[in-house]
Order: C-alpha cells, then structure tokens, then sequence
C-alpha cells in the first residue's frame, strides 16, 4: 500500500517473464552469431586464399634471418656495384621493395653479383668466392618463353623496355634498324637471342658474359657497335649523377656514345626469378601487384624519376624505359586472405594512394631479345 492508501504501482503481471525471456532470447542469439562467426572464420581459413604470413611460411621464410638476391653489378642506372661494396640502380630498388614486402627490411638483405649465364640457376659469387644459390634473381633478366620452358621461373613483369644499339659519337654511320649492322662487329651478352639475331642479319656478333666488357670494346675500337636492352645502355650515355661514388667496375678510354632507336616494336619486360616455390612466386607477384594497381606505386615511381627519367635526357630519341609499371596478367594475379579488421588494425599495406601516373605507355610486340 503506498502512504495514501493506494496499493504499490508495479509491473503488469507477465512483465517480468516477458523481460527475462528477451535477455535469455538475445543471450541466445549473442551465442548463435558467434557460433557463425567462429564457423565461417574456420570455413575461409580452410578453403579460402591463403593470408600473407602462411605464404612466408609456405616459402620458407619464417624465421629465416637474410634474403639473398642476385643482382647485376656492372650496369649504370640499372644495378652497379660502388667501391664501397654497395649497390645502386632500379633493380636494387625494385629489389629492396620486394623484399620490404616479404618482410625483410634493407639491413637484412645481401647482394650478390651475378653473371647472366647464372641467373637461371640463381648461383650468384659470395664475397670468399664461392657460389651460392640466392633466394631471387633480380637482375635485367627479360622474360622469354623459351626461359620458361628451360625452367625458369618468372614473376610477373616490373619493367618494360627495348632492344637498342649504342655506337661511338665519332662513328658517323647511321643505324636506324638491326640490319644496318650487317659486316660490322656487333658486341652483346652472350646468352641472349640477340647473339643469334646479330648473326642471321650478317653482323659479326660477339657474346659476352658482362654488358661492361662489350662496351670496353667498343671504346678500345675491337666492335662496332653494342646491343641489348636500352635501360642497360642508357646508362653508359649519359652523365653519370653528381656525388655519387665510383662503380667498382673501371671502364678505360671513355668515349663518347650514341644511343640508337632501331625501330624496334617488340617488348623487353623484365621480371624476377623466384625459383621453383609456388609461395615465393605468389609472394614478389603480390609485390607488384600491390606496387602496379594498389596504393603503393610510389615506389616504383621513386625508382624509375631517380634513374631511368634521369638517364632519358642524354638518350633521345631512344626512349629509355616505358614510365609506368606493367600491369600483371591475369595469370600473375595473388589473392591472400585478409580480414576486415586487420585494414585499420595494420597500416601495410593500406598505404596512402599516390598521384596518378603521367606519361603513356607504349604498346609493344611480343619478340624478345632476351637480355
């Protein structure tokens, strides 16, 4: 009874059954949707892709303490060696992206010259001189079918570029095509098809193992005339930057050059080879899928203004390198498992979406030097 004699307002009967039949019915629920949750977490993790740190695990790198890559050292602008024992170039920042990518941050990654006749069996030379097998090869290595078929395995394509010709500037003979090298003495790496291409057009081919000591002879007169890829050649053009250390390999009686545009249609696209582990491979191809078409193309951008753009000047007309990344195929694509919590929980590889790329790409042909 309530002080004036009224009874006590309280719940309308069956209220409070009512109440506690809604908790036991959301408590229910609660339970349900994280008997779901739980369920479709354990479906995804079992049938879907595979998440970025099981692929390391897949490729052997978990735990693993340094990442050899196997690196060119004697060619300007693209992967030079210093005399201080270091390396510059695009594909050392190229090479320095993908293994920041796998998880390997630049103190932690070792490079080891290689020579082009090695770069299939990935054995590059340790600094006691032995050789050793590396985990990648990044090294100028131009994507071909027949490598394919010989075993080699490529990761998509990081760089698009063509066949060119260097001359000496004091060698007033023109070359506006292959064919105008036919009864010259022609200077190229020995274990491209170029060799033979030289050949089959009457030049008097000449295969090294190094592109610096074709273009040795060519400044001491024993050749004609040097061909490969012109981002390898661009770099013996031009300048080299200011402040920079000397390379480590010497070259004598520089001359003067002249860089080439022969005309040629077809497409040099270099890529990296991952060696024979699917995850290694999935792994570099999420590196530049990530780097082509993500919000992180920023550094490749980097690296191709820092040493190719730069080299273009002292190169036309022949274009030095297309100034954007090749997109991969669908072939090349990478799926990994990512939830929805880990895009805010983790900044990688959300990073910020960097301006829109300028300049257009050149569409090219399918034949391949080979370089």
């Amino acid at each position: 009874m309530s002080e004036y004699g009224e009874p006590a307002a309280g719940p309308p009967p069956g209220r409070a059954g009512t109440s506690r039949a809604r908790r036991l019915r959301l408590a229910a629920l609660l339970v349900l949707l994280v008997v779901v949750v739980v369920v479709v977490i354990r479906v995804v993790a079992a049938a879907g892709p595979p998440s970025r740190e099981q692929l390391r695990e897949r490729a052997g790198l978990t735990g693993k303490q340094t990442l050899l890559i196997g690196v060119k050292d004697d060619q300007p602008g693209v992967s030079q060696q210093l005399e201080n024992g270091a390396f510059e170039g695009f594909d050392i920042e190229i090479a320095y992206m993908i293994a920041d990518d796998l998880g390997f941050d630049a103190p932690r990654v070792e490079f080891l010259p290689i020579e082009s006749e090695d770069r299939a069996r990935r054995q590059a030379r340790a600094p006691d001189g032995r050789f050793v097998t590396v985990d990648l090869v990044v090294a100028s290595y131009s994507i071909t079918e027949l490598r394919r078929q010989q075993g080699v395995n490529f990761s998509a394509p990081y760089l698009e570029t063509e066949q060119s010709v260097i001359t000496r500037a004091s060698d007033d003979r023109p070359v506006t095509g292959l064919r105008d090298l036919a009864g010259r003495k022609v200077c190229t790496i020995a274990t491209s098809t170029s060799e033979r291409n030289l050949t089959e057009l009457g030049a008097q081919a000449r295969g090294r193992n190094r592109i610096s000591e074709c273009v040795q002879e060519l400044y001491d007169g024993t050749v004609d005339a040097v061909t490969t890829d012109a981002a390898i050649l661009a770099g013996f053009v031009g300048p080299r930057p200011p402040g920079e250390l000397p390379p480590m390999t010497k070259l004598k009686r520089v001359q003067e050059l002249r860089h080439w545009d022969i005309g040629d249609d077809n497409s040099e696209l270099w890529g990296v080879n991952t060696s024979p582990n699917p995850a290694m491979r999935d792994l570099v191809n999420l590196s530049l899928q990530e780097s082509a078409t993500g919000p992180d193309g920023e550094r490749w951008r980097a690296a191709f203004d820092r040493y190719l753009r730069s080299e273009q000047p002292a190169n036309n007309p022949q274009q030095v390198a297309v100034d954007r990344q090749p997109e991969p195929g669908p072939e090349d694509r990478v799926e990994v498992r990512q939830w929805p919590w880990e895009r805010f929980a983790l900044p990688y590889p959300h990073r910020p979406r960097p301006a829109s790329p300028t300049g257009v790409a050149r569409v090219r042909g399918r034949r391949s030097s080979g370089c």
